[in-house]
């Protein structure tokens, strides 16, 4: 799908369904949202070849939460990019394997010592600037980035398109959907123009709404 949003791109190639955020940082750096499955960094490096983007000027990786459809690449894509890591202090735990989670999903194949773990409500210098906003339920930890000017919301796994509707995450791989739903609620409260999922969409216009009228039904 390629550069959906100015600087926002949807990299080509990752598994159907999935969706791997590549963003522009202010002057010459990347930032990475999530890394798919193991065996995706294969298309996230073909695609920054393509756009002609040395690995290494992808300086940050962000993981949204433990799961190994967003964390199965995290190992190889910080070899390849030699970036810095950041994902919430629940979730660096789990993705560190100490101690193991044992909640629905499944954790990476390769434990990953984060480098950067960070708490609800950090700015991190991505993308024009993010504020992390731990959103948990799917996962203790996990985390949505949000981008104030642009009104850009990456929900990860909190929420889900499912046939143009959206819906939470479905309860199958769920920790704890009643605090899923606490944590669409605070999300409703938000600005959002583009709603960027990682599982079915995005919503390019109007997220905002479509992420108040599910709340509404919650």
């Amino acid at each position: 799908m390629s550069e959906i949003l100015p600087g926002v791109h949807l990299v080509d190639g990752v598994d159907e369904g999935t969706h791997v955020y590549l963003l522009k940082d202010k002057g010459a750096t990347w930032t990475l949202l999530d890394t798919g499955l193991p065996g995706a960094s294969t298309a996230i490096l073909a695609y920054l070849a393509k756009l002609k983007i040395e690995p290494t000027s992808v300086k940050k990786v962000l993981v949204t939460h433990l799961h190994r459809d967003h964390t199965g690449s995290l190992k190889a894509m910080l070899e390849a990019t030699r970036a810095r890591s950041f994902s919430h202090w629940i979730e660096a735990a789990f993705i560190a394997g100490d101690p193991p989670y044992d909640g629905p999903g499944m954790p990476p194949v390769e434990s990953v010592r984060i480098d950067e773990p960070f708490k609800d409500g950090d700015t991190i210098d991505a993308a024009g600037g993010l504020i992390a906003y731990h959103t948990p339920g799917h996962t203790p930890g996990h985390t949505s980035f949000y981008q104030t000017e642009r009104k850009l919301l990456f929900s990860g796994d909190l929420f889900f398109v499912d046939d143009g509707k959206l819906i939470l995450t479905t309860p199958e791989y769920t920790q704890h959907t009643p605090t899923a739903k606490i944590s669409a609620r605070r999300m409703s409260r938000l600005s959002v123009e583009s709603l960027l999922t990682y599982h079915g969409g995005p919503i390019l216009k109007n997220g905002g709404g479509a992420v108040r009228r599910l709340a509404e039904t919650l």
